[in-house]
């Protein structure tokens, strides 16, 4: 910029790759504005409905839907589209088509996204989601076989990670089918599709961390904390280690690492997980919440009784502060405290501390029998 101007197409393209850095970061209000500038810039040297316009329209589209903004992301989506039939892209025009009708189905309008599928569908079959969704089983699980023959003898020029992402989609499916086996064979082959692959490190952790809620559901409890501490390492290594996705997949490790009877090390995960989450996502947000329950579960499973109580306490003084005590997890949490209370010989005080001086990491650590504790105390994914 202060060698060429604001406005040349050259910082424009500098701009694009830097808001694609951004997004591969997960850092999306830094994208979004990065990719208005490459907007306004092109709209100076470019003529309307350009390719250059409809790409940088794709990928304010993947930002906004990121955002949760889903109405911005289809307007972008049907501009980068009208654009791409001008241009005679029409394979474009149908992956566009697929992102649209992603977009349709988190609106949950689910007619409009089926007619978007379907435009698109002689090249990527991928309504089989939506047929899920609308009760129509036997055709999603037809439309999952076809895209997986599909996949195993792809067109030219199909990208290793578009296989893979694809892969991953369909396992979604199987997973609602109940079918883990199936599904978990799915996200291992998308995984060696990108294991190879540059800049794909966090999207591997992502399915690695599916890999282990699936193990995790079906009892293979050790492969599910090996594949949960396969992501946590790649994410910390990606510069990902204060996002609320890491935060809950700590969590989910935590959980594992329970059914192992590693309590020590599950207390960490919950630790750490709960910073993270109460950063990113604030003390009320129900995944914070569910790490607060876990981690006084193992305090209590730890015989550190004092320490689970005052968790608890807090967490039922934010319910009927700032929550309600309509939430079904209320009178379970009071019903827990009850018990703890008893077993400490106390009754409930309803001035809990502040969160920042609950936990006390130089508190007592004792080992006590916890084959009672695991019933009476559950855990919460």
């Amino acid at each position: 910029m202060e060698a060429l101007g604001d406005n040349d197409p050259r910082v424009a393209e500098t701009c694009r790759y830097l808001a694609e850095a951004h997004v591969q970061a997960m850092q999306f209000d830094e994208a979004e504005n990065l990719c208005k500038k490459t907007l306004e810039i092109h709209r100076v040297h470019s003529p309307p409905a350009s390719l250059e316009e409809a790409a940088d329209r794709r990928l304010m589209a993947l930002i906004c839907e990121a955002k949760g903004d889903y109405e911005s992301a289809l307007e972008h989506l049907v501009l980068a589209s009208m654009a791409m039939i001008a241009n005679g892209q029409e394979n474009e025009v149908a992956a566009i088509d697929v992102s649209i009708g992603n977009i349709y189905s988190s609106l949950t309008r689910f007619d409009e996204a089926v007619f978007s599928y379907q435009k698109a569908l002689t090249v990527f079959k991928s309504s089989k989601d939506l047929y899920y969704k609308t009760g129509k089983l036997r055709e999603s699980r037809s439309y999952c076989e076809n895209a997986l023959r599909i996949y195993a003898k792809p067109v030219p020029g199909t990208t290793a990670e578009e296989i893979a992402s694809g892969m991953t989609e369909i396992s979604a499916i199987y997973e609602l089918f109940n079918e883990h086996e199936e599904a978990l064979k799915l996200l291992q082959k998308a995984m060696k599709l990108l294991e190879d692959k540059p800049g794909q490190q966090s999207t591997i952790a992502g399915i690695e961390a599916r890999m282990g809620v699936m193990l995790y559901m079906v009892g293979r409890y050790e492969e599910s904390r090996s594949s949960f501490e396969s992501a946590v390492s790649k994410l910390r290594a990606s510069g990902e280690r204060k996002s609320a996705f890491f935060g809950v997949v700590l969590n989910q490790m935590g959980l594992a690492c329970v059914q192992l009877f590693k309590i020590d090390e599950a207390a960490e995960l919950f630790e750490e997980a709960r910073e993270i989450l109460e950063q990113e996502c604030g003390p009320c947000h129900q995944d914070t919440l569910g790490v607060y329950s876990n981690l006084a579960a193992t305090y209590d499973a730890m015989g550190r009784i004092e320490d689970a109580i005052e968790i608890l306490e807090y967490v039922l003084k934010l319910r009927e502060e700032k929550l309600g005590t309509a939430n079904p997890d209320f009178d379970d949490e009071k019903k827990r405290l009850a018990e703890l209370l008893k077993e400490a010989g106390r009754s409930r005080n309803k001035k809990a501390k502040s969160l920042e001086n609950l936990i006390d990491p130089n508190s007592k650590r004792t080992k006590k029998e916890t084959s009672k504790k695991w019933s009476a105390f559950g855990f919460r994914s």
